[in-house]
């Protein structure tokens, strides 16, 4: 499960990639700075690494160099989560549950959704 573990900054590159489909580093970069400002050339050295990682691949067929993303955005995610509950909740869903339960207000719409997913998974046992 820990395959991939990509930096906060090669995420942000990733759902970019994700939302936008293949992309130049000018593409990439010129939206990264829509956020914070990031220079051109440390977008492309990162963009290099996550390349070698396997995380993205380069098409280098046009004068401008293409990437695309080629994890999977639910892949990723999973990692992170399955990596993030063990770590920061000794391997407890639930208490990850309950802790963001308690920290941020939810609309009824989402407790619904939860209720429906906790008997869509009781129902499986």
């Amino acid at each position: 499960m820990n395959k991939y573990k990509p930096t906060d900054g090669e995420i942000e590159i990733l759902q970019i990639l994700w939302a936008n489909g293949a992309s130049s580093v000018r593409d990439i970069n010129d939206l990264l700075n829509k956020r914070r400002e990031v220079g051109y050339t440390t977008t492309l050295k990162l963009m290099q690494i996550m390349n070698e990682k396997g995380l993205v691949q380069r098409d280098t067929a046009a004068r401008s160099h293409i990437y695309k993303a080629i994890v999977k955005e639910n892949d990723i995610k999973n990692n992170l989560i399955f990596n993030f509950v063990n770590v920061a909740f000794n391997g407890s869903a639930m208490n990850l549950v309950m802790q963001a339960l308690g920290n941020t207000p939810s609309s009824r719409h989402e407790l619904e959704e939860l209720k429906s997913l906790i008997t869509e998974i009781e129902n499986k046992m």
